[in-house]
């Protein structure tokens, strides 16, 4: 698998999603307002992806805040916490990656700031280590799931791509298949970016996973068929009661899974899970840029210029339509998960 997000030569490295798969091109990222730039024009995208991309830019940011006295230390790298925080507001995995280098910043007050520095290197990177055990982990428990010679529809993309490495969602089909089960897939194109159709299905093809590219509007088609068996998706944030933001037209597959006795899941770590945020109502929905919708690629026009245009980036999907949550601590409902995670302590 081509990384995701890595450190390289005292820069932040990232794979520019925005170009694939056309090109395989990485962007060394040196210093933080590029990374930042990155997460928000999508170069570097999914939650967990997020999250270690912007613990590593607090690090890059870090190494060149030039003081030794700790309080302004802590305060140029907290400012830059704060700018990396405004880049995308639904994906939790941002504050909660932000909020983790925040608190090792804290826990080290007493340490040369030349030490904190190296400090919160070697932190984002446990991050990236971590998310890669628990895709692992997440995967394995998913794949329990998948019997021999069923069909998975996935919607947007939620592979190594979307992760540092592995996935969430297509870590639960990789794991599936690296224990033989004969399986295909049904990627959902996932308009307006085409997430599945650029970046799912390149990933599955890299890894000779056979997958089927379909239009959103016809997966419900598929679904009467029988053709479908079972659906597999990532998450954004999951609310404490079970309710699930994720790419846009995430709750049509679940609604329409629901109507044909179809199990629908979710695959998320647990940084992707908010206990603050009480239900799906709360969660807030990221609106961008209309260009998304009219043009693709933003050159190649197909809508009316100055036509209206609604581009919300995610859309919440209700705990009563989700069969299971697939985690690195197993397989809950929607409802157990809050009762699951509360002795960690999560933060947003």
């Amino acid at each position: 698998m081509v990384p995701t997000v890595e450190w390289k030569d005292g820069a932040v490295r990232l794979l520019d999603q925005s170009r694939l798969p056309e090109v395989v091109e990485f962007l060394e990222c040196r210093d933080y307002q590029t990374v930042a730039d990155a997460i928000r024009t999508l170069k570097v995208r999914g939650a967990p992806a997020i999250g270690v991309t912007a613990a590593m830019a607090v690090a890059l940011g870090a190494q060149v805040v030039n003081t030794t006295n700790y309080s302004s230390f802590a305060s140029a790298v907290f400012k830059i916490c704060d700018e990396l925080a405004a880049t995308r507001p639904t994906a939790v995995n941002l504050f909660w990656a932000i909020e983790r280098m925040r608190k090792k910043l804290e826990s080290l007050r007493d340490q040369p700031v030349s030490a904190i520095k190296q400090a919160l290197i070697m932190e984002s990177q446990v991050i990236l280590e971590e998310d890669v055990t628990l895709c692992k982990t997440m995967g394995r428990h998913g794949a329990e799931l998948i019997e021999d010679g069923q069909t998975v529809l996935t919607h947007c993309n939620a592979g190594s791509l979307a992760t540092a490495g592995y996935g969430t969602a297509l870590g639960v089909i990789r794991a599936a298949w690296e224990q033989g089960k004969k399986i295909k897939v049904i990627a959902d194109e996932t308009r307006p970016v085409l997430q599945g159709a650029r970046l799912t299905a390149w990933e599955l093809m890299q890894d000779q996973i056979p997958v089927t590219l379909i239009t959103d509007n016809m997966a419900g088609t598929l679904m009467r068929q029988g053709k479908i068996h079972l659906c597999v998706v990532g998450a954004d944030r999951i609310a404490a009661n079970g309710d699930v933001a994720n790419k846009i037209g995430t709750y049509s597959v679940a609604v329409l899974a629901k109507a044909h006795n179809i199990p629908f899941y979710v695959a998320a770590p647990y940084s992707t899970i908010d206990l603050n945020t009480k239900s799906g109502e709360d969660i807030p929905i990221e609106q961008r840029n209309p260009s998304e919708v009219t043009t693709i690629h933003g050159s190649h026009p197909v809508a009316p210029k100055d036509v209206p245009v609604y581009n919300p980036a995610f859309d919440v999907t209700p705990a009563e339509l989700i069969t299971g949550i697939i985690t690195e601590r197993g397989v809950f409902k929607p409802g157990e998960l809050a009762a699951r995670f509360k002795e960690r302590d999560h933060v947003r």
